[in-house]
């Protein structure tokens, strides 16, 4: 992923806030040799302070053989996503239909150590983790090796820790721009009001707000 230094998070805050809220990705695993990459959707749960993320797969799913022969994976989630037509893009001594269309984004990748979980009880806590964060106001059950309803299913999965090695985003949202320009964009996105407009307005009037220019590094 190119990160130009207009698009570079402003620091490790922005992207841990954004992968906060944004936990439904797809994992990248190497397939056999002369066979294309391994991409599996899910959820996962991202703790900041383990620098992990966790989740679980079925038993029976091909990843696995995978992850045991190559560990190293990359998690790699994507939103908040919208197309920009091209006049909006026209700088101000430019005619419309002189502007260049893009794509405004935020994405994050992962570069991470997958390590497989079997252990029965092992399995229950990395449950509890995921099922804390999706559903943090309760409701369900305790996982528990030893107990119902999960304990007789845990046999069914096996367990997914990502010991995080390194971190790559990316927030495209026309910070090579004038602020004149990224206004008249912000406005055009108020006006289309489309899928993902007010996300991405959101994200380029928060860090317009922030003097547009990145202090971070794209890798940390």
């Amino acid at each position: 992923m190119l990160i130009h230094p207009w698009d570079a998070p402003t620091d490790d805050a922005e992207w841990q806030q954004w992968l906060a809220t944004h936990d439904f990705g797809q994992l990248a695993a190497n397939g056999p040799p002369g066979e294309p990459p391994m991409l599996q959707p899910l959820h996962f749960a991202y703790d900041p302070s383990r620098r992990e993320a966790v989740t679980h797969l079925a038993r029976p799913n091909p990843l696995w053989g995978a992850l045991e022969e190559r560990p190293t994976v990359l998690l790699s989630v994507v939103d908040d996503y919208t197309f920009i037509p091209g006049p909006w893009q026209a700088a101000e001594d430019q005619p419309p239909e002189h502007g260049v269309p893009t794509s405004f984004y935020a994405a994050v990748q992962l570069t991470c150590t997958a390590h497989v979980v079997d252990d029965p009880e092992a399995k229950a806590a990395l449950l509890q983790r995921q099922l804390g964060h999706f559903q943090p106001d309760g409701g369900s059950a305790p996982v528990a090796a030893d107990a119902p309803p999960y304990g007789r299913l845990l046999s069914g999965i096996r367990g997914l820790r990502l010991e995080v090695r390194e971190v790559r985003a990316k927030f495209k949202y026309g910070g090579k721009r004038s602020e004149a320009v990224q206004h008249r964009i912000s406005e055009r996105l108020t006006e289309r009001d489309g899928p993902g407009d007010a996300a991405a307005r959101t994200h380029q009037q928060r860090r317009l707000a922030t003097g547009g220019t990145a202090t971070g590094t794209p890798r940390s």
